[in-house]
């Protein structure tokens, strides 16, 4: 497996990530990660307060139109990420903090992708009162995203 994660990072590309003179390597990369997370945290976050009733007069189902911005915001990180975990693949698959982010990245998606599905299509919504199933995933949506901020960000401080 060692051997394969050394194949990454000695690809061209991961190379010029890692070690090129230039703005448009890794800082873009980097900024361009952090603006996805910013999307995908933000907006998942702005879903959930609102499911949790942060603003009572405001309807809920509205902001089903606001699930294209978070798969948007998530593409990106998809895209960067991998651009990132190359360039660094022998350091960052071993690292159990990269496990635990993705393992709260994957669950946060699971929670948004159940949210949408559970909430927002519900044809009650708006009509009646939030269930609590759908505050529960809320939280939990509120929780995984925290999480993987943090264990993200410990991933540089972390070895």
């Amino acid at each position: 497996m060692h051997h394969f994660l050394e194949f990454l990072e000695n690809l061209e590309f991961s190379q010029w990530v890692k070690n090129a003179p230039t703005i448009w390597a890794f800082p873009t990369i980097l900024i361009v990660h952090t603006l996805g997370m910013s999307i995908v945290a933000g907006v998942s976050a702005i879903i959930s307060l609102v499911v949790l009733g942060f603003w009572p007069a405001v309807p809920v189902k509205p902001f089903a139109r606001a699930f294209p911005l978070l798969w948007f915001g998530f593409g990106i990180n998809a895209v960067t990420g991998t651009m990132m975990l190359i360039a660094d693949a022998t350091t960052k698959l071993t690292m159990l903090d990269f496990y635990l982010k993705m393992g709260f990245v994957f669950a946060g998606l699971f929670v948004l992708i159940r949210m949408r599905r559970q909430v927002f299509d519900d044809p009650q919504l708006d009509k009646a009162p939030v269930t609590g199933r759908a505050k529960m995933l809320a939280w939990a949506s509120l929780g995984c995203w925290f999480g993987a901020i943090v264990a993200g960000r410990l991933m540089a401080y972390v070895k």
